[in-house]
């Protein structure tokens, strides 16, 4: 009998960049030697979020979660000698995809090649971003015209390019069960297509449905999580076939990429990561009907802080083995006809569709985004509960906790620390780069920029010409503001008084009792701090507050130091906590703490994120009071040591 042909394998990446573009050329460099087959780029915040380097918001966040592309010389140096007419590049750009694209086409021009042979994708979601990862700008119409303006423009100039990428991975980082994962990123599809709909010829619409891509997360419960994929390759089908009419299958195929679960990977007995990355990875690719297209993942270390480059040739090297030793691709679907795995297809379908059915009813995602929020918040606060119950067994964090010292760590605390310096040279380069470029240009550039916006034609023609005359992120960003304003999205967290009281007795009669003694409810302000857009983590200890009785005081994410400042003296907060998960602790942290005294307020402050042992210490050093990391999850404890700093600070003031 003769063997059918092996499949190709999926898209081999890594989610990489990091302090300049230089430094990322080499990474890409590097990993495509490996035998990486496709770019992932990671930008940092401020690109992300719209910035320059050198903007009061950006400090401390430049180069850290990504790499830092301010202009069309950055661009030209993070792809230098990487010939991109070669290349199937995924941006994950979301706010700003229509700039960063741009920038992308100017240098594919300068490199000679052939636009439309380009091949690639924006994430270009900016529900999500509302939702859970907090990178937006506008408000949800206007961005909604700008994802439409690239998926247009793209259908047109660059049709092999992937024009929006439908994430709903940050939905289950934020807690979503499979059923609004399903629900909630299905929903964002449907609102970009019915808003792409009307903009091209009715019989060339299959074609753009047809580029339309997921991006999608795996989590460690492998079963459900492969049947979560099964579904929404049914449920993407029978949307585009009846909602949208598409006879032909290739346009309803269900095509995403994927990268597997970080919301689990743990800062205890952080080797144990590697087995969760290898287990997740088996969702998206064991089952042939529901195979992702591209694969990336994360690094064992990443809840310790930034991934050195063996740790990321690691992760790749996993994808390798699954892809090139085993035998996997040599077989049709493992699970077709098993009626275990349709029953729990079926059932996780009929959940999403009545889902999907609220959320029409409800006038779609957009007018949807606060219920939306609301319901991530619940289910993370859910899931939080389960571990701390010990009902969901985490290995290393609530079971099975005694450990050896892991030797991985080793002298440099197993992670890359992106030098200081990195700011400062970043902004040193953008002044001469300002400096360098035509001003005439830049501001006719600009000028008809704002035009197009505002007279709602299609930006991404005014913004190519931009990039090639030398506008900066932080002014095409800053035109879109003018327009179209800014947008601050929902927390998901009520200050209204809890009934959620089960098993919190003890705390709450220990805030009644310091209440008491300082003669009003005690008030604990939640701040972020800088750019980090991840608030899980804020979200759910100021949910928990709230249920303990606390009065809290959580205005959402993208705050400056003054701010939290000017908010605690203004609520007369009793104590204070921060949030950073970015690695921009230190000098954000510093500057709060030194505006702190400069008012002349004495007020605790508790500071929580990804921070390594050394940070810990520099902190406690700026006088901080408490500082909590990730294998800090027992959040009850969290809310004690609140009452018992407050309670100590009430005696004094006595």
């Amino acid at each position: 009998m003769s063997q059918a042909p092996k499949d190709r394998p999926w898209l081999i990446r890594t989610y990489a960049g990091h302090s300049t573009a230089e430094a990322s050329n080499a990474l890409y460099r590097g990993n495509l030697a490996k035998g990486q087959t496709g770019l992932s780029v990671a930008f940092d915040l401020p690109t992300q979020t719209g910035y320059d380097s050198d903007h009061v918001l950006a400090r401390g966040e430049v180069g850290k979660v990504g790499v830092p592309v301010s202009h069309l010389g950055d661009m030209r140096a993070l792809f230098k000698d990487i010939p991109l007419e070669q290349m199937n590049t995924s941006m994950t750009i979301n706010a700003t995809a229509p700039w960063l694209l741009a920038l992308y086409i100017a240098v594919a021009e300068e490199q000679g090649a052939d636009v439309r042979a380009l091949q690639g994708t924006v994430q270009n979601d900016l529900m999500k971003e509302y939702l859970s990862r907090g990178t937006y700008i506008c408000p949800p119409k206007p961005s909604m015209a700008m994802i439409a303006d690239v998926a247009e423009y793209c259908y047109k100039e660059v049709p092999k390019w992937n024009p929006m990428n439908v994430c709903s991975y940050h939905l289950q980082e934020a807690g979503a069960t499979p059923e609004q994962e399903l629900a909630f990123a299905l929903a964002t599809a449907v609102s970009v297509l019915d808003e792409l709909r009307p903009r091209v010829p009715e019989e060339d619409f299959p074609t753009l449905v047809g580029r339309i891509s997921f991006f999608v997360n795996a989590g460690i419960r492998f079963v459900t999580e492969m049947c979560k994929m099964r579904a929404f390759v049914d449920l993407w089908d029978e949307i585009c076939e009846q909602r949208y009419g598409v006879s032909d299958p290739k346009f309803r195929r269900f095509r995403y990429g994927v990268q597997v679960n970080s919301l689990g990977l743990t800062e205890q007995q952080p080797e144990n990561n590697v087995y969760r990355i290898l287990i997740e990875m088996l969702a998206v690719t064991l089952s042939k009907k529901a195979r992702a297209r591209a694969v990336q993942l994360p690094a064992w270390n990443e809840a310790l802080g930034l991934p050195r480059p063996w740790d990321q040739q690691w992760s790749m090297r996993m994808q390798q083995i699954m892809a090139f030793e085993t035998d996997l691709l040599e077989y049709g679907d493992l699970f077709d006809g098993n009626p275990v795995v349709d029953a729990k297809v079926e059932e996780l379908k009929n959940g999403a569709r009545a889902e999907l059915a609220n959320l029409q009813g409800m006038g779609g995602a957009i007018t949807a985004i606060d219920y939306m929020k609301g319901r991530l918040v619940d289910s993370n606060a859910e899931r939080v509960n389960r571990i701390e119950r010990g009902e969901t067994v985490v290995v290393g964090v609530n079971k099975y906790t005694a450990s050896e010292p892991s030797p991985l760590l080793g002298e440099d605390g197993g992670i890359m620390v992106v030098d200081p310096a990195v700011e400062q040279d970043q902004i040193a380069r953008l002044e001469e780069w300002r400096i360098s470029r035509e001003d005439s240009a830049v501001k006719a550039a600009l000028e008809e920029l704002a035009v197009a916006a505002r007279e709602g034609r299609n930006v991404m023609p005014a913004s190519i010409s931009a990039a090639r005359a030398g506008v900066t992120t932080g002014e095409w960003a800053g035109v879109m503001r003018a327009v179209h304003g800014e947008y601050r999205g929902p927390t998901g967290v009520s200050g209204a008084v809890s009934n959620k009281t089960e098993g919190l007795e003890d705390i709450r009669d220990a805030v009644d009792v310091v209440s008491d003694k300082l003669g009003r409810r005690l008030k604990f302000l939640v701040g972020k701090p800088g750019l980090d857009g991840h608030s899980n983590g804020a979200e759910q200890i100021a949910f928990r507050a709230r249920d303990c009785g606390m009065d809290i005081s959580y205005e959402g994410i993208r705050l400056t130091p003054a701010e939290i400042v000017a908010s605690a003296i203004a609520d007369s907060a009793h104590v204070i906590g921060l949030s950073i998960l970015s690695g921009s602790h230190v000098p954000l942290i510093k500057e709060v703490m030194e505006r702190l005294r400069q008012e002349g307020v004495d007020i605790p402050v508790l500071v929580g994120g990804i921070i390594p042992d050394e940070d810990r210490a520099t902190l406690l050093g700026y006088g901080v009071a408490r500082v909590y990391t990730p294998k800090d999850f027992e959040l009850n404890t969290i809310m004690m040591d609140i009452v018992a700093l407050v309670d100590s600070s009430a005696i004094a003031a006595q």
